[in-house]
């Protein structure tokens, strides 16, 4: 993919060139986990809408789920590390308080030589990747754009302890190549109905049964706002909620069961399709509105999708929150169709993962807390298991300083795995 051409007096259609999904190579099954923390049966998988939950070892951080997105997506893009004008990240997963992921990510680029890259992590519990996101898009329609792609990079490692929220980690990370003439456009325009107006909700998802109630809520804000609603349709059954104010709805369980109902053939066509990585591998942070974006591009076919309007919901715990929409091109070209063919390896990487016991997952949580900063430090957790191409920890030093590999992404004739390099 060659880089843009230099910038003229405005940028035309600024949206997601290209996108990277990457999430761990194990999981634990959350129906196995319900009868292992001895819940009632279907709390996590009816109740929250679960199935199952990936996880890392003490092989893997967040600098390394980042190595790993962010090289992926450059090598199946065939760019060049100088194609890349602003590097941002979006995590509140925290090794280093003084130095970034960004940073860690730097030493991929070495080299190519290129050292002039702007951003910064950027934090604010899950809402960090938006922001990031937002600043590159800002970036490119300033007067601060060189020409070159942004890179956005959103990943967490979501671990609670013990407990009924452990069931709603997660760990993962999305990179979006951003940049003009994009595939993926960002919308200006606003829309009064909103359900009307668009093809597919996308929402943050710390649980699945939570985004269906963010759909009930506009679903009802909608209904309020329709001058007729039609009580013999979409409407059905909601006319003693027809005065109902916004306030009084918040912790009304009465409404929110009526809402629900009324809304599920909407949500069922225009956000479950979403939901496949939330249900799959769980809470992702601020990874996991985009990884709601890359299931709603894999559950249709590319002619399916063109001109399709996404609006998209991110929040993050710290009082931060933004509604956005994306429109996918109506052009049906080499763009849009090579995004869609990198993401097509999501569904076959799900399969061909490793169920782990939920005694073992419990033992991995307890490494993990156990030995989280810990100076020196060296890895136990295996390595066999791990997707081709994918970065791992080998070595915390007394000075804290870390140590990855890469697992080979080929094997060469004579059956030996090529290696392919390390970064500190």
């Amino acid at each position: 993919m060659p880089g843009p051409s230099n910038p003229g007096p405005w940028p035309k259609d600024v949206g997601i060139v290209a996108m990277e999904v990457y999430f761990p190579s194990q999981y634990v099954d959350q129906a196995e986990l319900e009868i292992f923390d001895k819940v009632s049966t279907g709390k996590y998988t009816i109740g929250l809408g679960q199935a199952k939950m990936g996880f890392c070892s003490d092989r893997e951080d967040i600098n390394s789920l980042c190595l790993t997105v962010v090289q992926k997506l450059i090598e199946k893009n065939d760019l060049s590390y100088n194609d890349i004008g602003r590097l941002e990240v979006g995590t509140e997963t925290i090794i280093d308080k003084s130095k970034s992921t960004k940073t860690v990510l730097m030493q991929l680029f070495e080299s190519s030589g290129n050292y002039s890259v702007e951003g910064i992590d950027t934090t604010n519990a899950c809402f960090g990747g938006t922001s990031a996101l937002f600043n590159a898009v800002n970036w490119i329609e300033s007067s601060s754009w060189d020409g070159r792609y942004a890179l956005v990079v959103a990943g967490d490692i979501a671990v609670y302890a013990t407990g009924n929220a452990r069931c709603t980690g997660g760990a993962g990370a999305v990179a979006m190549l951003i940049g003009s003439e994009a595939p993926l456009v960002f919308d200006r325009g606003k829309e009064d109905n909103l359900i009307n107006s668009s093809d597919a909700f996308v929402f943050h998802s710390p649980y699945c049964k939570l985004v269906q109630k963010s759909f009930a809520r506009i679903f009802l804000n909608d209904f309020l706002q329709e001058p007729s609603p039609d009580f013999s349709g979409r409407y059905a059954g909601l006319e003693s909620l027809r005065n109902l104010k916004l306030e009084e709805s918040y912790f009304d369980r009465d409404a929110e069961k009526a809402l629900m109902a009324a809304s599920n053939s909407l949500f069922t066509l225009k956000t479950k399709p979403s939901l496949l990585l939330a249900n799959q591998v769980g809470n992702m942070y601020t990874p996991s509105v985009y990884g709601g974006l890359a299931s709603y591009l894999l559950s249709a076919s590319p002619s399916e999708l063109v001109g399709h309007r996404i609006v998209l919901f991110s929040y993050g715990s710290g009082l931060a929150s933004a509604m956005f929409s994306i429109k996918i091109t109506k052009d049906l070209g080499p763009k849009l169709n090579k995004l869609l063919e990198n993401l097509s390896n999501i569904s076959k990487n799900l399969q061909n993962r490793v169920k782990v016991s939920p005694e073992e997952f419990d033992k991995t949580m307890k490494l993990r807390e156990e030995t989280h900063n810990r100076a020196p430090y060296t890895p136990v957790g295996s390595t066999e298991g791990l997707f081709p191409g994918t970065w791992f920890l080998t070595e915390v030093d007394s000075m804290h300083r870390r140590k990855y590999d890469r697992v080979p992404l080929v094997q060469i004739p004579n059956g030996n795995l090529q290696q392919t390099g390390d970064v500190k």
